[in-house]
């Protein structure tokens, strides 16, 4: 895949990059309350929303095997996350332009877009103990089919690195199959970017870790609330 100038995305698309940026410097702590977050989901969404909360801590769970390898639990979260949440926009979900929902919002709703769905599995994935070095977050130009129309939209995956030189694997609400990145015809990545900066291509540009993040620090507040 051939990665893009930054100058070719928008400057929204930066400031999301930039705001999503900031997720990297936290990480959820390692002991989840999982009653009290299913009590919280089904006083706001009911039943339903708590049954996927549960079915969320079994998943975990089920990860944090001792016999449990790595790619298996990229497998797990990945495809619990494809197959409990319907895809929707911030618009059809939450009623707003640009929303960042946190983890527990994504599970009670049951939807959300491309961004809350690589949140969600990025979290998950640090609490079954897939180390933060090895995940980047990948904001890509994509192919998709609208009945028999393919338009190019701008879309967000989540990429493990096994080791640092390694083709990365690609999650992707699209689709449950884990491939590696050469294998995505349909994804043309634009920047990817983790704890230790941004990336595009071989250059390299340092993050700067003194913007002011607000949309990030209301969705880190939310989800501390929350229990992680």
């Amino acid at each position: 895949m051939r990665p893009l100038s930054l100058r070719s995305i928008s400057r929204k698309a930066q400031l999301r990059l930039l705001l999503l940026a900031a997720l990297l410097a936290w990480q959820p702590g390692s002991a989840l309350d999982y009653p009290a977050m299913a009590e919280a989901v089904a006083q706001r969404w009911g039943t339903a929303g708590a049954n996927r909360v549960k079915s969320w801590q079994a998943m975990l769970q089920e990860g944090l095997r001792p016999d449990s390898s790595e790619s298996e639990r990229l497998a797990l979260v990945n495809t619990f996350f494809n197959k409990n949440i319907r895809f929707g926009t911030d618009p059809e979900v939450w009623e707003q332009v640009d929303y960042w929902a946190t983890p527990l919002e994504t599970l009670g709703r049951g939807a959300g877009d491309c961004e809350d769905f690589v949140i969600a599995k990025y979290f998950s994935l640090l609490a079954v103990g897939v180390p933060e070095p090895k995940l980047r977050f990948v904001y890509v130009r994509a192919v998709v089919a609208h009945g028999r129309v393919f338009g190019v939209e701008p879309h967000m995956v989540l990429a493990y690195y096994k080791s640092p030189g390694a083709e990365p694997l690609v999650l992707d609400n699209l689709t449950s199959i884990i491939a590696i990145a050469s294998q995505r015809s349909d994804l043309t990545p634009v920047y990817s970017f983790n704890k230790e900066g941004y990336f595009n291509g071989v250059l390299r540009t340092a993050m700067s870790r003194g913007t002011r993040l607000s949309r990030w620090e209301d969705l880190l507040l939310r989800s501390t609330n929350e229990g992680f």
